[in-house]
């Protein structure tokens, strides 16, 4: 199996920046999709943005022009650079990964890292 590691988050003011990491461990990385998704308390977990391993990627309605995914398949990391925060971004955010080409479906996604939190303050 494949075990993922997400970091990078924190508390930010309105307007900054944050880039967030996932590290895969366990099997092979390269031909895997990877997705993020967020969850804020008391709502539902929304897709955030995916990156497939042909390096074509695509995101959530809310977050284009502002987020951007990118991989390092050496490293076997991904990342999520996130400009333009606003406070309705605020949410822990977890990365996925599927075996195969997934797009925003929580149910093509394999394996689930522990999330990390972001806050994004006024």
């Amino acid at each position: 199996q494949v075990q993922l590691v997400e970091s990078g988050g924190g508390v930010v003011q309105a307007g900054g920046s944050l880039r967030l990491s996932c590290t895969a461990s366990g099997r092979t990385f390269s031909n895997y999709s990877v997705g993020w998704f967020r969850q804020a308390p008391g709502k539902e977990r929304d897709f955030v943005a995916g990156i497939q391993w042909t390096g074509y990627t695509f995101y959530g309605d809310s977050v284009k022009g502002r987020f951007s995914m990118s991989r390092d398949n050496a490293k076997k990391t991904v990342y999520l650079q996130m400009n333009s925060l606003r406070p309705g971004d605020t949410a822990v955010y977890y990365c996925a990964a599927a075996r195969q080409i997934a797009t925003d479906r929580e149910n093509e996604y394999d394996y689930w890292g522990q999330g990390t939190q972001v806050t994004v303050s006024s």
